[in-house]
């Protein structure tokens, strides 16, 4: 299962969720630039258990080489495809849990949610001499918040099946609920001799919820108000999964699609997924400048076939426009 994006669409642009993501990007381009001094960078910055624990290990760092490495390991990656999957996660799931908290504490929970998933590896792992490294811990602090507050909202699915792209919407807390039961698994049958961090998956989830319950109860600051409002979403989602209403004695099928404000006054482009029996695809469609809230779109050839011979319906999409 690849998630795409969630259905729950936030107000405000994600600026810190977007900073966080390109610094993780820079960081991989920095590391990538290492050669042959890379298992060395990673050993210097990443989380090593050994370097806590085993006092002769620990005498060759500083105080300040041991502190910092407790956050820098969450901005390292091993590869293009861990930094992407990590990556994707942190975009669909982190702008929401931004939203809610605000810029400012929102910044606060990610660091602490990758600093207590790294302790909490450091503390099943102890005598480890392997570097841990990535934001998955931190990105599963963000999973476990999301889970918490938007346990209906629902994930937008890949499912490829051979080669036949499947879109389905699964419930939030059944997608990351799975993702933990997995983690769980993994965890209790892992011997603690390194690859994933199963451990700092769990931690970061567990203790993402904890950090919400405390940061959502604290002020927000003038400067997240002022951010908040230069940062307003002006634009629906590009990609929506349009599930029609379908009458017994009628061709045609009946749906409604999401603009914004400007997108109507300006004209869009919007990706649309129409599951409709066995069939599961994508068609692009043209909403046009100046379209009033209420009209119609006609898809053709996209509704029922009600009898051998006969032409089929077509899908008539009303367009909704948010506030």
């Amino acid at each position: 299962m690849i998630p795409l994006r969630d259905t729950l669409r936030s107000q405000n642009y994600p600026v810190v969720t977007s900073s966080i993501i390109v610094i993780n990007v820079l960081v991989f381009f920095l590391e990538m630039a290492r050669g042959q001094d890379l298992d060395w960078f990673l050993y210097i910055y990443g989380l090593v258990p050994a370097r806590y624990a085993i006092p002769h290990v620990a005498a060759y760092f500083t105080t300040g080489q041991q502190l910092f490495a407790l956050f820098s390991f969450m901005f390292l990656h091993g590869g293009f495809w861990h930094l992407l999957g990590n990556m994707w996660s942190l975009y669909i799931f982190g702008d929401n849990i931004e939203d809610r908290l605000g810029p400012l504490r929102y910044l606060l929970f990610y660091l602490l949610c990758g600093l207590t998933s790294g302790l909490t590896h450091l503390l099943f792992n102890l005598s480890s001499n392997v570097p841990t490294i990535g934001a998955s811990g931190a990105i599963a602090g963000v999973m476990g918040a999301y889970f918490i507050l938007y346990p209906r909202a629902k994930i937008l699915t890949l499912i490829p099946i051979i080669f036949i792209p499947y879109f389905l919407e699964i419930p939030a807390f059944f997608f990351l609920g799975i993702w933990l039961f997995f983690q769980l698994l993994n965890a209790a049958g892992s011997n603690g001799a390194g690859g994933i961090a199963w451990w700092a998956h769990i931690g970061g989830f567990i203790f993402g919820i904890i950090f919400l319950k405390f940061l959502d109860r604290m002020p927000t600051t003038g400067i997240s108000a002022k951010i908040r409002s230069a940062t307003v979403k002006r634009n629906s989602h590009r990609l929506q999964v349009i599930r029609p209403i379908i009458r017994t004695d009628d061709a045609h099928l009946y749906g409604t699609i999401q603009i914004s404000p400007s997108e109507a006054e300006a004209g869009t482009q919007k990706l649309v997924n129409i599951p409709w029996g066995f069939h599961n695809r994508l068609f692009r469609v043209v909403v046009p400048p100046g379209t009033q809230a209420g009209s119609k779109l006609r898809l053709q050839g996209l509704g029922k076939q009600m009898a051998a011979g006969h032409d089929k319906g077509d899908l008539f999409l009303t367009v909704v426009i948010q506030s």
